[in-house]
């Protein structure tokens, strides 16, 4: 009922996942990345543990495919599941379940992995792919939805549009860009202006948050101000 893509962008090295469906709300059930290490999509009959369980096991030192192996061995219901992993290493693992509803399968790209099921056609994924690749040149960001939007233009969920997210994690815990559409007539549109809002002040404010390395953040609101106040003028 859903395509996705799971990437890492070679010059942050940010992981992001980006993902469409006709249901709802998918960004809370799809996306996983454990930062740093890599990300998991879960989808068809979608399984939430496979995201928990799955970021569990990335950040204990396992592969994507012993990732894959390891959630399907448990799950009786496997064959109707689809499952993607890719870490920050490149290494892909991939699951369609045979019960999955057609179009449906995956595809390993080069940085990037995609998976989709319910879907009008192979083209949705390939199309996904060549959009992907093509705009290397763009931000991460909305490479990852014109990507996305690239396999709506080929048909995309064969049932139609409702919900779309896309999530970015550096080298935090916490997201460096976290958009939900939960439901709406034309969700990649809403997500593409989401994006384009995050651009206005959040990008800008998000550096000055607490790190690991940096526990207080930068709690100057002068400063602060000053930052994004420059940064959104030189922007216009």
């Amino acid at each position: 009922m859903t395509w996705s893509i799971i990437a890492r962008d070679p010059s942050t090295g940010q992981i992001g996942i980006a993902v469409a469906t006709r249901f709802f709300a998918v960004g809370a059930r799809v996306p996983h990345i454990a930062p740093g290490i890599g990300g998991i999509a879960t989808q068809a009959l979608v399984n939430p543990y496979y995201g928990i369980d799955g970021v569990k096991l990335l950040r204990e030192g396992r592969s994507p495919r012993e990732v894959v192996d390891t959630l399907l061995s448990t799950d009786a219901g496997r064959q109707a599941r689809q499952l993607h992993v890719m870490d920050t290493k490149g290494r892909i693992a991939a699951h369609t379940g045979r019960e999955c509803i057609e179009w449906c399968g995956h595809i390993e790209g080069d940085g990037f992995s995609l998976a989709g099921n319910m879907l009008a056609g192979a083209a949705v994924l390939d199309d996904t792919a060549k959009a992907y690749a093509a705009n290397a040149g763009l931000p991460f960001a909305q490479r990852l939805i014109a990507a996305i939007k690239a396999g709506e233009a080929a048909g995309g969920d064969k049932r139609g549009k409702q919900s779309a997210a896309l999530l970015i994690h550096g080298e935090e815990e916490w997201s460096d860009l976290d958009l939900r559409v939960d439901d709406h007539t034309d969700p990649l549109a809403e997500l593409e202006r989401l994006e384009q809002v995050s651009r206005e002040r959040w990008v800008h404010f998000r550096r000055f948050l607490p790190t690991r390395k940096n526990p207080a953040g930068i709690t100057d609101r002068a400063v602060i101000d000053a930052s994004v106040q420059s940064a959104t003028t030189d922007k216009t």
